[in-house]
């Protein structure tokens, strides 16, 4: 750990004292921070699970749908349904205590052509369903990208306040005790020197104490 440049004198006591507010007031904000993250924790928390729930039951839907056209028409005609585009996914992010992550999400799905819509009722009830689980599927991806995202932050702010409380500011405090230990020695020690040259200037008083 490096040496602290800490002024000599008067200075240095100001000087610590100064940095140990300082770092008081980073521990209150951190600890401040942290509280409000883990409450967007629990939001996120819950948005990811009833997410994934939503993303299991489309994609088990959709499976099935896909598993009774693939019997009905076979392989060819699951190809011709298939489209040939890709969706279109936009994020909005959003901010707490300086942390950016996902806020929303919109997916926009290609419209079926002519060839996607012909078909039997299943091919088109599994066209319907997957076009669900895509969405669904993108709602709890950006559910737990946020997630992530808070989750790291809270682990890295933890860090920096244990750091404050059980490094930075004990090494402050003993570097002012010793500081103002020093300073009344010298302090004791100046008294000293004025009284015995007092004395000398004034003989016949006797020996300061």
């Amino acid at each position: 750990m490096a040496k602290l440049r800490i002024p000599p004198g008067r200075a240095g006591r100001l000087w610590l004292r100064d940095r140990l507010a300082v770092a008081g007031r980073g521990v209150g904000l951190l600890e401040r921070k942290l509280r409000i993250l883990h409450g967007e924790q629990d939001r996120l928390r819950l948005l990811a699970r009833d997410s994934e729930h939503d993303w299991a039951t489309a994609w088990e839907e959709a499976r099935t749908w896909l598993l009774r056209a693939s019997l009905l028409g076979g392989r060819h005609a699951l190809a011709q349904a298939t489209g040939r585009e890709s969706a279109d996914v936009t994020l909005t992010w959003t901010s707490v205590m300086g942390v950016r992550y996902p806020g929303d999400v919109r997916c926009e799905l290609p419209e079926p052509g002519p060839a996607e819509i012909l078909g039997s009722s299943a091919l088109l009830h599994a066209r319907t369903t997957h076009r669900e689980a895509v969405l669904a599927a993108v709602r709890h991806a950006a559910n737990l990208a946020a997630l992530n995202v808070v989750e790291r932050e809270i682990a890295t702010t933890r860090i920096r306040a244990r750091a404050l409380r059980r490094h930075w500011i004990p090494r402050l405090e003993d570097e002012l005790r010793r500081v103002e230990l020093d300073l009344e020695e010298s302090e004791r020690a100046d008294g000293v020197q004025r009284r015995w040259a007092a004395a000398v200037a004034r003989p016949g008083e006797g020996n300061p104490s």
